[in-house]
């Protein structure tokens, strides 16, 4: 990973969102500037696991000319290392392995986030698979299971083995995404890895960017739900360093960003179905509603057609107005996608 760190700026990545950033999701956000580096969503890895074929087309038909990241989950060793021998035959940048998801049927299996409550058994596969991955080997976790506490034993694990770079989630599993991060453990971790550590939670505008970064000392951002509101923040970010001009969307480009989703997944679909392809638009819209007015938010949620969509959309987005940075205080809600977030 530090040969991809830029030279006068902190890293920046999309998150891994499991039914979120897909190949189509990468084409939208490379449109309006996107990361440095992406991460696929997560291989489901297990006993007779294969390649899952969807997930693939991000790393075998990557348009961004960006660098792209595979990640597995799992906690099958063997599995595991049959997996990376297939994923290194593709043009990936590295393997990653997902420590931090919350859902609970994937902790239940104990994969991961459900792994950060056995941390002997963390060790023993990052030490599989570091032997087994020949390129970059990297790790995205959370900083416990039930407490932040935990972290310290955990830091122990990942300093033990050449790990390429640690993207922390500062959050533990139980808290999900509803409290505020730890940057303390952030930054304890910046202080002992040898490798780059990336911040990742709560990264919504510049200014929480900024101030994970400066409460961290990390040598990067990942960015998920944050993206998926305002595409433009990785730019804005860059900006904010000196890179190109801030980027300021009106309305007029936030319904562009609307419509660019809506083409760009619906020529995913082999038989195109309108109901799903509006259910699946309005769980997009419904980060993109908060901070703006309240009615948009309630007239899109009871749109069932195309047309009422983007004549909701239009109604309220068709302006040269700046849309907010920062959706209000009260609004920082999960919408649909939360449970599939990792």
């Amino acid at each position: 990973m530090k040969d991809f760190l830029p030279e006068n700026r902190p890293i920046l990545l999309l998150a891994p969102m499991q039914a979120v950033t897909d190949l189509p999701f990468m084409r939208v956000m490379q449109r309006f500037g996107g990361p440095d580096v992406y991460v696929t969503e997560y291989f489901r890895v297990y006993e007779n696991s294969i390649l899952d074929k969807y997930i693939l087309r991000s790393i075998t038909e990557n348009p961004t000319g960006r660098p792209v990241f595979a990640q597995m989950i799992g906690q099958d060793i063997p599995a595991l290392l049959r997996t990376v021998k297939l994923l290194e035959r593709h043009p990936v940048a590295g393997i990653d392995l997902n420590l931090g998801c919350p859902a609970p049927g994937v902790c239940r299996k104990d994969a991961g986030g459900g792994l950060l409550r056995n941390p002997e058994k963390v060790d023993r596969i990052l030490g599989a698979l570091r032997e087994a991955v020949e390129g970059r080997f990297t790790v995205k976790t959370r900083l416990g299971y039930d407490s932040h506490e935990e972290f310290e034993d955990l830091l122990g694990v990942f300093k033990k083995h050449g790990i390429d770079a640690l993207t922390i989630h500062g959050r533990t599993v139980k808290e999900r995404y509803q409290t505020p991060v730890h940057p303390d453990c952030v930054k304890r971790a910046v202080e002992e890895m040898d490798c780059p550590v990336i911040a990742n939670g709560n990264v919504v505008t510049v200014e929480t960017g900024q101030a994970y970064l400066a409460q961290t000392g990390a040598a990067g951002l990942m960015i998920g739900r944050g993206a998926i509101r305002n595409p433009w923040l990785f730019d804005q970010i860059r900006a904010s360093f000196g890179e190109g001009e801030m980027p300021r969307p009106t309305g007029r480009d936030l319904l562009g960003y609307v419509r660019a989703l809506w083409e760009e997944t619906s020529l995913e679909r082999q038989v195109f179905e309108e109901d799903k392809q509006v259910h699946m638009m309005k769980r997009f819209l419904c980060y993109m509603t908060q901070g703006l007015q309240p009615e948009f938010d309630y007239q899109i949620r009871r749109v069932s057609d195309e047309k009422g969509f983007f004549g909701v959309c239009e109604e309220f987005l068709d302006h040269d107005r700046v849309v907010p940075d920062e959706p209000p205080e009260e609004s920082k809600r999960f919408c649909g996608f939360g449970k599939l977030l990792a």
